[in-house]
């Protein structure tokens, strides 16, 4: 049975990691709270596997951070990726889009990608498609072979704000991750009314 000194030690840790790992999304970018998590633990020296927060902790830790350094500029900028990807959604509309990450639940900040899934019958019909676009993209594959990972990463600048697709086969759009918030277009056009509608109605002062 593990110590009160150890339990104790444990979870300061466990906070600074969520932390710095929240800090690490909202300055560098970074969408994956895996990668943050295990970024922030290397840099803090943590071994002990009971150190490591969940997304929920960091979620909480980001939100923070972002309330107390952005807090002006976040809301306008949730805005306009928000707007950003209702305009990518519509123009994929073929390949059955989902937004996903900071866009949807309301963590995006000023680094942030957005993120948006799509579930074509081909990977190449969407490569087609940009092509015949004329629009200007990188193509990664995923960072590290795993479950559920995309079978490519299409990137791409629409008004200044970074896009990221993940490509993935239509048989996996049943298949959707635990702990993952996602929705169509109906709802992130739903989203942004309702914020354009908040906004409207803040008083000016």
């Amino acid at each position: 049975m593990p110590s009160h000194a150890h339990v104790s030690r444990s979870g300061g840790l466990r906070r600074e990691i969520a932390a710095l790992a929240a800090r690490m999304m909202a300055e560098d970018g970074i969408s994956d709270f895996g990668f943050a998590k295990r970024k922030a633990a290397k840099q803090l020296g943590a071994t002990d596997a009971d150190a490591l927060p969940n997304n929920a902790e960091i979620e909480t830790e980001l939100r923070a951070w972002l309330a107390l350094y952005q807090d002006e500029e976040q809301p306008e900028r949730l805005h306009e990726m928000r707007s950003v990807a209702v305009e990518v959604m519509r123009l994929l509309a073929d390949f059955r889009p989902y937004l996903t990450g900071g866009a949807l639940d309301g963590t995006a900040g000023r680094y942030s990608e957005l993120e948006i899934e799509i579930f074509p019958e081909s990977t190449k019909d969407v490569e087609i498609f940009f092509l015949n676009l004329d629009l200007p993209y990188d193509h990664r594959e995923p960072r590290r072979p795993a479950p559920h990972a995309p079978e490519a990463v299409l990137s791409f600048d629409w008004n200044d704000v970074p896009v990221k697709v993940s490509v993935y086969p239509s048989s996996a759009e049943r298949n959707v991750r635990r702990g993952q918030e996602r929705a169509r277009l109906a709802q992130v056009e739903a989203l942004l009314a309702a914020g354009e509608h908040t906004t409207q109605g803040t008083p000016q002062e």
